[in-house]
């Protein structure tokens, strides 16, 4: 099955606004346009139910209604119960309040594995508990490939170990991680999986359960949706957390790890993320199936056509010998999140000539200083990042191709 990307870029009012004509988006990564869908749930909350939720009357009712929808249709596509659905204002956030839930299940002394291919999104806030009695250990990447190494991991875990702290893909080295392996390493220890799938999340929602994670976040702004960061907390694990919210919510799942009141609708919006990949579902295939089905069936037509183009990309890029590919150079176990660096060029002129052929690119260390570091390439100016989805078309890399040629 082919993906039928004139229906898909329907979808996504980005590519009818008149001042982005002409324009080829690929900073993805770092947030993806939103779907008409959600736009159009978020529109509709703040125009019929901006009040209270769950009062006794019709516009309250069925915001909260609308709100419920979102944890149980995110659940039924990431295969977990809806009660390990949490919504907060970022993933950023969230593992900062997840810190400190968790810091009271350990004893001083304990240790924790972070890995150093993270975003500082799931590094931060972990290598804080330093201060409050915590063991960290560094889990490094190899200076040259920027890869994590199991036999590394081998060597770092152990019956003190209570946690494991990885990305399910990087945001600058682009690997997928063998998660369900990791997962596995750790809970033969008797340690948690906590991982980062902010970079993975917006090429194909995970099968949780099939993962094997206990905890699993991403940015639902990345992942065509609103501004908002979702986690799954396995239910077995939030009851031995320690409550983040006012005494009164302790026992209420929802509530435990949102300091602060949700945003009621962002949430209520999410759902359209949902109903954007049913209605892709519907147009490619005709089966009933339920969502965890269409969630795998989906992926496939998202990956196949993105891999597609980064084999175009990365062929291209391989042709060359004046630009260096962070991490690896084949579309095996590998996500289109492509950073290079010019070995012949200034980079920072090499990035306003792509900008100056209508290029939407990033430049820098995009908060992942870690593998920059352990790979001994500097944090400022960093590298250009090359990201993109499966709404991009293959004009778009071909328009990205040509800029190369001329910037390199």
């Amino acid at each position: 099955m082919t993906l039928d990307l004139e229906f898909v870029r329907k979808q996504f009012p980005a590519f009818n606004e008149p001042s982005l004509e002409g324009w080829a988006f690929f900073e993805n990564a770092g947030g993806s346009y939103p779907c008409k869908q959600v736009i159009n749930r978020l529109t509709d909350f703040y125009m019929k139910n901006k009040v209270q939720v769950n009062y006794p009357y019709p516009a309250s009712m069925l915001a909260g209604r609308l709100m419920d929808a979102s944890y149980t249709r995110m659940a039924d596509y990431l295969n977990v119960d809806p009660t390990e659905v949490h919504f907060g204002p970022s993933t950023t956030q969230n593992i900062y309040v997840l810190a400190n839930a968790m810091r009271p299940m350990w004893e001083n002394g304990d240790e924790i594995i972070v890995s150093c291919q993270d975003h500082e999104a799931n590094a931060g806030a972990w290598r804080r508990l330093a201060d409050r009695g915590i063991i960290i250990k560094e889990w490094h990447v190899d200076p040259d490939t920027g890869l994590l190494s199991l036999e590394v991991l081998d060597s770092l875990i152990s019956t003190r170990t209570k946690m494991v702290a990885f990305p399910h893909c990087s945001n600058v080295i682009g690997h997928i991680n063998p998660v369900k392996a990791i997962s596995q390493r750790a809970h033969d220890y008797g340690a948690l999986s906590v991982v980062d799938g902010v970079g993975y999340a917006p090429h194909g929602f995970p099968d949780l359960k099939e993962l094997g994670a206990d905890i699993y976040l991403f940015s639902l702004y990345k992942t065509f949706g609103p501004h908002l960061g979702l986690m799954y907390v396995d239910k077995e694990l939030i009851g031995k957390m320690e409550n983040q919210s006012h005494f009164f919510k302790k026992g209420i799942t929802r509530s435990m790890l949102t300091p602060a009141g949700p945003d009621h609708a962002q949430i209520a919006a999410a759902s359209g993320i949902l109903d954007y990949f049913d209605l892709v579902y519907e147009h490619h295939f005709k089966e009933q199936a339920n969502p965890a089905v269409r969630n795998r069936a989906v992926n496939s037509l998202f990956q196949n056509h993105e891999t597609k183009l980064l084999e175009r990309l990365l062929g291209f890029l391989k042709s060359r010998d004046d630009v260096q590919i962070v991490g690896p150079d084949t579309s095996k176990e590998r996500a289109p999140i492509v950073s290079i660096i010019p070995r012949k060029k200034n980079i920072k002129k090499v990035y306003a000539n792509l900008t100056e052929h209508k290029l939407m690119l990033g430049m820098g260390n995009f908060y992942a200083v870690r593998p920059l570091d352990d790979m001994k390439i500097p944090r400022q100016p960093g590298v250009i990042r090359i990201s993109f989805l499966h709404y991009t078309s293959m004009e778009d890399i071909d328009q990205l191709i040509e800029g190369l040629k001329n910037a390199l």
